[in-house]
């Protein structure tokens, strides 16, 4: 009978501390994403910058994020397993949160599945269409969700305040919109609509942060602090927004988004409020052993691709 060598056990007991370490490792750098987005590394260096208090919730808002974003997993491998389509349309003024709060959902989903449409202002092609036909190849197929940041409504906010349409355009698109939704809505596309609002100081206090902070002045475009100037003028153009496009089979949600945290978590725990998605069971997944060739033999990598290992 073959002895037993003891430094074996040894081995294979530092082998899988050390495979538990750098899993670990994995696990937090992960998670290290969202703390790359929510401090800046100009204010770490001071015990200070946060109180007791402050930390606290902080540990409270990603404990939450987390949770939610396991939730949105789920939904996500409903949706595949459905067939289910989604549409989540999130509108606001500049700066409202709207973009942070996308971030947040299709950070840990399969971009396959989940999608981002943000379209630029109409071409000239694009302006003598008919107006929804550019949105409609964005549209979700069976399995997929796509977050619309920023519109077809559009029409009924920028372009009415600017002034880049005209009065029967407007009017049209009034008429339009309710029926474009419902016939959505009736070939099996759900439709949710989320309007992040904050107060006029908010959105100065906002503004400000992006004209001082040189990794947020692209941010700003001129169209942003004409916005700004008009801030009267978009008020009532949300307020006919709402009360002309708020229909049964598509309804307006309002986020109040002052508290950008609180304003994502409550957004992302609403979504998921509304659809009836459940756990979906998956067959259990086993690492496949590697094939080794012995007449394989590697080939080095010239010194000249390698990058430079500066940290």
């Amino acid at each position: 009978m073959k002895e037993l060598d003891p430094r074996a056990d040894v081995t294979d007991a530092a082998s899988q501390a050390e495979r538990q370490r750098r899993f670990e490792e994995d696990l937090i750098d992960a998670y290290d994403e969202e703390l790359e987005m929510e401090v800046d590394d100009r204010i770490l260096d001071g015990e200070s910058a946060f109180s007791s208090e402050q930390r606290e919730t902080r540990k409270m808002y990603f404990r939450e994020l987390f949770r939610l974003q396991g939730e949105l997993v789920k939904l996500q491998d409903w949706i595949v397993h459905t067939g289910h389509r989604l549409v989540v349309i999130f509108e606001g003024r500049d700066a409202a949160g709207k973009g942070g709060a996308i971030k947040r959902i299709t950070q840990r989903l399969n971009p396959r599945v989940c999608r981002v449409a943000a379209l630029p202002a109409p071409n000239n092609r694009e302006r003598t269409q008919w107006y929804f036909q550019r949105y409609v190849s964005h549209l979700p197929a069976g399995g997929e969700m796509v977050l619309f940041d920023r519109s077809w409504y559009n029409r009924a906010g920028v372009e009415r305040v600017m002034n880049f349409c005209t009065d029967d355009e407007y009017e049209e698109f009034f008429r339009s919109v309710p029926e474009f939704e419902k016939m959505l809505a009736r070939s099996g596309v759900q439709i949710l609509k989320y309007w992040f609002s904050i107060t006029d100081e908010e959105q100065e206090i906002r503004f400000q942060t992006r004209i001082h902070d040189p990794l947020k002045q692209w941010k700003l475009s001129p169209m942003d602090l004409e916005s700004r100037r008009r801030w009267e003028a978009y008020t009532q153009a949300k307020e006919v927004m709402l009360q002309r496009s708020h229909i049964p089979e598509a309804p307006w949600w309002v986020v109040q988004a002052v508290d950008k945290k609180r304003a994502r978590l409550n957004c992302i725990n609403h979504l998921l409020s509304q659809v009836p998605y459940h756990d979906v069971e998956h067959s259990s997944v086993i690492l496949p052993s590697r094939v080794h060739n012995s007449e394989y033999i590697r080939q080095p990598v010239p010194e000249s691709m390698i990058v430079p290992e500066i940290y």
